[in-house]
């Protein structure tokens, strides 16, 4: 039987050697990682209209984002797993369906507790969603590409930051936030809709015939990268949850701290996406073949950032000039994180380690709301960057380990660079 909407484009077979570059099919997927991201991250910049329409603190909106995060944590992978003969184009385009249906009654919700709901929904939808769209870019191309298309894709959560947040903060300033909801609800559909038409079916990769090697006792070994993969993804917790506590909210330090009118604050917002729009392209360019390098510099340079953000919060224009500094280099940990990812894991758990890095990115959003909302309402604004400060020199440490590993065991192997 023939489907409707069928893709004009043909079935690309996993790691296809000698085929164009799939532009169209990378930039579907950033831009539904775009509406994704946007959704999930779009309470940050209206946390003060939204606090005041329910009648709850900031901080309680501030848990819409880890609520969000957690849905992510607890389902992602059963539901990976739940769907794994299911048709990844097919499911990606559902998934993204589910997220429209939850910012709409997320844009309706009359209370703090259906909201609450809503995002619960929203965050089962997207983490399914980063399990299927982390291994989908990596087949559509070979393994020397994957770098480049992983930049690519998460691409759309960088814009996400440029203009997703930034633009529904502006609008959900001007006539309600529940607009800037409803408005991510109508765009996500569209952007099924595009996604089944454009985005290229693939075939996933055999897995080897040869029997899985056991161990003296008759159980099977244990898959040799996967050490490598959860350095991997508790670098990526331990960074998530030292941004989010911080992040989530940024909108009253902004304000409280720095002393920024409310009416700017998506104007902040999107400059900060756009350094980080900058930074995407560094982590693509000058360290595309050097990821270890460009982790440590942007880990180290956001130190330095966040501490001059804190000691600078009298003076607007070295704080906010810090403040971008740190949309920049921010914005090259996501995509060399990610490819490294991809680089580390061998292809038969590949889909498996996507949905665990997409389970610890979130424990990293989830755990620093929780964090940064305790803070708040525990010490106040200036504990945010000291926590956030204290996470990065965990994080530092974590990351001389997961190299000093990779070097040990060839994680990283010959044939593949190291992005």
């Amino acid at each position: 039987m023939t489907q409707p909407f069928t893709s004009p484009i043909a079935v690309i077979p996993s790691g296809a050697h000698g085929r164009p570059f799939p532009w169209g099919g990378l930039l579907v997927l950033a831009a539904a990682v775009f509406l994704s991201v946007t959704a999930e991250m779009l309470p940050t910049g209206l946390l003060p209209e939204m606090s005041t329409e329910l009648g709850v603190g900031e901080s309680q909106i501030g848990l819409l984002v880890s609520v969000f995060a957690f849905a992510v944590v607890l389902t992602s992978i059963p539901l990976a797993r739940f769907t794994r003969t299911v048709s990844r184009h097919r499911l990606i385009v559902v998934v993204l369906v589910v997220v429209s249906l939850s910012s709409f009654v997320t844009a309706i919700a009359p209370t703090f507790e259906i909201l609450v709901g809503a995002r619960i929904v929203g965050g089962m939808a997207h983490g399914l969603f980063w399990a299927v769209m982390g291994a989908y870019s990596g087949y559509l191309v070979p393994k020397e590409q994957l770098g480049r298309a992983v930049a690519i894709t998460t691409g759309g959560g960088t814009l996400a930051f440029v203009l997703g947040v930034p633009l529904g903060t502006m609008l959900g300033h001007a006539i309600g936030w529940r607009s800037a909801f409803g408005a991510i609800a109508v765009l996500s559909i569209v952007g099924a809709v595009l996604m089944l038409w454009l985005l290229p079916r693939v075939e996933r990769p055999a897995r080897s015939d040869q029997p899985a090697p056991r161990h003296p006792s008759g159980r099977r070994k244990l898959d040799a990268t996967v050490p490598a993969v959860a350095l991997t993804c508790l670098l990526a917790a331990v960074i998530m949850i030292g941004h989010y506590s911080f992040y989530t909210f940024i909108a009253p330090y902004l304000t409280g701290q720095l002393g920024v009118a409310a009416g700017d604050v998506g104007l902040l917002l999107a400059v900060y996406g756009l350094a980080g729009a900058g930074g995407l392209v560094l982590a693509g360019t000058v360290f595309g073949r050097r990821p270890t390098l460009g982790l440590a510099l942007s880990v180290a340079t956001t130190a330095v950032a966040v501490s001059i953000m804190a000691v600078f919060a009298g003076n607007a224009v070295i704080a906010i000039g810090a403040f971008v500094l740190w949309g920049l280099v921010f914005g090259m940990l996501p995509p060399l994180l990610g490819a490294r990812l991809l680089h580390v894991a061998s292809v038969d758990i590949r889909d498996t380690s996507s949905a665990f890095y997409s389970t610890s990115f979130n424990v990293g959003i989830g755990g620093g709301a929780l964090v940064g909302g305790a803070l708040l309402d525990g010490l106040g604004l200036t504990s945010l960057p000291v926590a956030y400060l204290v996470t990065l020199c965990l994080a530092g440490g974590l990351l001389i380990a997961a190299e000093i590993y990779a070097r040990r065991s060839g994680a990283l192997s010959a044939e593949a660079p190291r992005v």
